[in-house]
């Protein structure tokens, strides 16, 4: 595959492609195989005649024409790998020469967003915000409340039940008075206030006692997992059999000695708060990170146009309805939970893709500016993850992708990590209150100078390669 590249004023590109005939004629006859499967031809099984004699058939040029959406997608993969292009929302493709008979190419060209460009002002030695994180005594005192959680008893009491105790109990449902299948249990512990069974049932044998017996009114939801139950309403007979109180340990030295290696409370305490400290620190420094990118971002020049930042938060969307669709949620049911369309909520994150289109631009820019490199033993190791979960080598998979020309994305994916630890590195740390305070005053004064309707974009969270 041959390319050509030519930039565009608005941070677009032009590119020419020019397919070998050999791959027109590959895809060809793969389209052509895949037609044969729905045709019956005389002197051939179905789905058996060869590709040639499908092209014959039909002709050449209604089965390129097929051949070519089937195989577009792939082609503008390889053209944008070939060219060196990271597109930012979708290609404008025109066909430029189409073959008439087999043995000729094919090309077409296209236009997309990329990357935009920054100029770079200063990036090393800026003040920026950091906060110290203290851990809370509320914290800690959660946490031991856990653990001590995990410890407790049930024991029987002679009294009526409630909120927070359990109950043994056996129960029968009925629908229209006849038993149903799998509404019956014995010797089933409640806890009350779980949410374990239907919603209703529980808040009904709040009060209750020990050898009593309870008739409880329910109504399964719509939705109920067992359709031939969901929306009845159904009359559960519970014989109460015992009532239990959850009783805490002490906290002493000997809950903290059964609970952990440490031999008293304080230490368990001191333990819990260093652990806890060392995420809030974790935390505060990738707050870091991102603060001194967003700094190095306020002194650089980096110009985003409309088109362009309305494509990132397409794309924006686009994930979101992938990670949702992964999770079993329909997307068109997300947006009616939010009582907004796909077009209200793409608007809304544009100012967050504008900035983030600028992070990358700034980084980019460092690593260029830096000439950052990335060893092969880099390499190797970013992606020792990915080939355990493959089954292979880090260096068999590193092969794999140099072959499709795809580990230009993980080694500008390193380059601007490094960038980021760069700018992380140099900077000032000052207090996050002095930070914030001139933060402040800088969009105060730069809301006084804008024209009407323009301010600062809302801060968003950091761009990291690969998101």
């Amino acid at each position: 595959m041959q390319t050509t590249l030519k930039e565009l004023p608005n941070s677009r590109v032009e590119v020419q492609v020019e397919v070998p005939a050999a791959d027109v004629d590959k895809a060809t006859s793969r389209t052509a195989r895949a037609m044969a499967k729905e045709m019956r031809m005389p002197g051939f099984r179905a789905g058996k005649a060869p590709a040639s004699l499908v092209i014959q058939r039909l002709g050449f040029g209604a089965v390129l024409q097929e051949a070519i959406r089937d195989a577009l997608p792939e082609w503008y993969e390889g053209a944008l790998l070939d060219a060196g292009v990271s597109p930012i929302g979708d290609p404008d493709i025109n066909m430029t020469t189409v073959p008439e008979n087999e043995g000729e190419p094919l090309a077409f060209k296209f236009e997309v967003g990329v990357r935009p460009e920054a100029q770079l002002g200063s990036y090393k030695g800026l003040e920026v915000g950091k906060e110290e994180k203290e851990v809370p005594d509320e914290i800690v005192d959660t946490e031991v409340e856990r653990i001590r959680e995990g410890f407790a008893r049930l024991e029987t009491v002679e009294r009526e039940a409630k909120e927070g105790d359990s109950l043994l109990i056996d129960f029968e449902g009925f629908l229209d008075g006849s038993a149903f299948q799998g509404g019956a249990a014995e010797d089933y512990l409640l806890a009350l206030g779980s949410g374990q069974l239907i919603e209703g049932f529980e808040e009904q044998l709040v009060g209750a006692a020990a050898g009593e017996d309870r008739e409880v009114k329910v109504t399964f939801p719509a939705d109920y997992q067992a359709e031939h139950l969901a929306g009845e309403d159904a009359v559960f007979k519970v014989k109460v059999k015992e009532v239990r109180e959850k009783v805490l340990p002490d906290l002493d030295d000997d809950f903290a000695a059964d609970a952990s290696e440490f031999d008293t409370l304080e230490e368990l305490r001191d333990d819990i708060r260093e652990k806890v400290g060392t995420a809030l620190g974790s935390r505060a420094e990738e707050d870091f990170r991102v603060a001194a990118i967003d700094a190095a971002v306020a002194e650089a020049t980096v110009e985003i146009t409309e088109e362009l930042a309305t494509a990132r938060a397409t794309e924006r969307w686009e994930r979101m309805e992938r990670q949702l669709a992964g999770r079993g949620m329909d997307p068109n049911q997300f947006l009616q939970m939010q009582g907004k369309t796909r077009d209200e909520l793409i608007a809304e994150t544009r100012e967050d893709a504008e900035k983030e289109l600028k992070r990358e631009a700034v980084v980019t820019a460092i690593a260029e500016a830096e000439g950052i490199e990335v060893s092969e033993e880099e390499m190797i190791e970013a992606l020792e993850h990915s080939a355990e979960h493959e089954r292979i080598s880090p260096e068999k998979l590193l092969e794999r992708l140099r072959e499709s020309g795809r580990d230009s994305l993980i080694r500008e994916d390193l380059q601007a990590r490094k960038a980021i630890e760069l700018v992380a590195e140099a900077a000032k740390p000052i207090p996050k209150d002095e930070a914030d305070a001139r933060q402040e005053k800088a969009e105060a004064r730069e809301k006084l100078l804008a024209p009407e309707g323009e301010g600062k974009a809302k801060a968003g969270e950091l761009w990291t390669p690969g998101d």
